[in-house]
């Protein structure tokens, strides 16, 4: 009686934990009937998704507002110490956008001049907005800067990274797109638009307002244009475009970019439109491989760097070869202006 009222009978532990035993056997079937399977280990500190959203600034509505208005203060105050500071260069500034006018009146046999119209005229063009186009080229990277630290804070830690990346790539590309179109797109079309009248008794008298207007859109119309590349590895890193959806419909995009080109083209022929055209369609395929290189970073996979310098470096050595040839067995000579090799 004493074994009964006091405690379990021998034996009963066994009874039990038989029976827990079988018990956690049932559930075990029932859950991997359900699908459910054994619970999957804890992940590691520092691998999910959430140690990557601890990055991620939370911020409200009016925050978001309040960042903006003091990221676009910040990019205007640096716009306004570029201006300032391209005050002090002004006359030569002027110099040097006025050179693709003299070089084409000179070409065409015309006196090398501008005309001014109205009293305003000059201070207007040389004092008001050439300081400010050259103060957004200058600026630009600063700009970009601001734009970058505006949207940083809800990308993740390792879509940070590619902030200097980010500035330096698409400041270059603005930078080189204005370069393009001043040396060689602007001049070739302005060449071609002031020979149209010549020896059809007509002078060409250009004023300083319509030559610089003419001068901004290309400018900065080419300069935009060459953020392409930016453009689309943006697309790609958000997941809206990958490089086979833009590979597998790029006849598309050249019928896009030709469609562009002959609008930004200052000139109606076929050759100003190559020039636009190609480099366009060159910044369309360097905006995919950037998007490839970033496809590979995702799935833990390296580009063939080896095989791919050893066949640029062929291609090179082809025309450096065909180059030789040319000037040691046919005589040409290079020139720094098109087509680059005249007898």
């Amino acid at each position: 009686m004493e074994d009964h009222a006091g405690g379990a009978t021998p034996g009963s532990s066994s009874l039990f934990s038989d029976a827990g035993s079988a018990t956690d056997g049932i559930l075990d079937k029932v859950r991997r009937r359900m699908g459910g399977g054994t619970p999957p280990p804890p992940s590691p500190p520092g691998n999910g998704e959430g140690d990557e959203e601890d990055g991620m600034l939370r911020m409200s509505f009016l925050e978001h507002l309040e960042e903006l208005r003091s990221r676009i203060i910040r990019a205007l105050i640096g716009v306004a110490a570029a201006f300032f500071v391209s005050l002090l260069f002004t006359n030569q500034l002027w110099s040097f956008v006025c050179q693709p006018a003299v070089q084409a009146l000179k070409t065409l046999g015309y006196v090398p001049s501008l005309v001014q119209i109205t009293p305003m005229e000059s201070f207007n063009i040389i004092w008001v907005k050439l300081p400010i186009v050259v103060s957004l080229f200058i600026a630009s990277p600063w700009v970009l800067y601001q734009v970058w630290a505006f949207i940083s804070p809800g990308l993740y830690k390792r879509e940070k990274r590619w902030a200097v990346p980010f500035v330096l790539g698409s400041a270059g590309l603005f930078i080189l797109g204005g370069l393009f179109a001043y040396f060689v797109a602007f001049r070739y079309g302005l060449t071609f638009l002031l020979s149209l009248g010549r020896g059809n008794y007509v002078t060409p008298m250009v004023s300083i307002t319509e030559y610089f207007d003419l001068f901004v859109n290309v400018i900065l119309g080419v300069g935009l244009v060459f953020e392409m590349p930016v453009l689309i590895f943006f697309l790609t890193l958000l997941h809206i475009t990958s490089p086979r959806f833009l590979l597998n419909h790029s006849r598309y995009a050249i019928l896009i970019i030709f469609i562009i080109a002959a609008i930004v083209t200052p000139t109606p022929d076929v050759f100003n439109l190559m020039l636009f055209a190609t480099p366009m369609c060159l910044l369309f395929y360097l905006g995919i491989f950037a998007s490839y290189l970033l496809v590979l970073h995702r799935e833990n996979r390296r580009f063939p760097w080896k095989k791919a310098i050893t066949i640029a470096s062929g291609v090179l050595l082809l025309v450096a070869l065909g180059l030789f040839l040319a000037i040691t067995k046919f005589g040409l000579k290079i020139v720094p202006h098109w087509p680059f090799l005249i007898r």
